[in-house]
């Protein structure tokens, strides 16, 4: 179990601190939502979890089978809606820094794209475009 303590600090900002490692992020809302953009917001935190789970557990299986994805670069877009307001669609690009991975080893990296556990508590309503490119390809 993780925890995890949020502190309103003003001027619609926040400090998070993960209890375990004494990490600090801080937010501020977006400038089309009142903000100044100074810091992630927070469904700038949300959509960039996703990412970060993939490439994360892409590591593990990666280490597991003896490959490396080392440089892997995630490049994400969050497309907002309105009424409600939310986040409504999340792409995704993950280049590698190779292409020398197997066809084993793409499927595997494949399926962590198709099981990430972020991804999986996401609301059906929030569409998620994950597209995974090979340097070269």
């Amino acid at each position: 179990m993780s925890k995890m303590t949020t502190v309103y600090k003003g001027g619609l900002k926040t400090e998070c601190t993960h209890h375990l490692s004494g990490t600090k992020i801080m937010t501020d809302a977006p400038p089309d939502n009142n903000g100044n953009g100074e810091f992630f917001s927070p469904t700038d935190l949300f959509t960039v979890s996703i990412p970060a789970c993939i490439l994360t557990i892409m590591g593990m299986v990666a280490q597991t089978q003896g490959f490396d994805i080392d440089g892997a670069v995630a490049e994400t877009e969050k497309i907002m809606a309105a009424n409600p307001r939310r986040v409504a669609e999340v792409k995704i690009t993950i280049t590698f820094p190779h292409n020398d991975y197997t066809d084993k080893q793409k499927r595997a990296l494949q399926h962590v794209v198709d099981t990430c556990p972020v991804s999986a508590s996401l609301s059906e309503k929030v569409n998620r475009i994950v597209e995974l490119k090979y340097k070269g390809e």
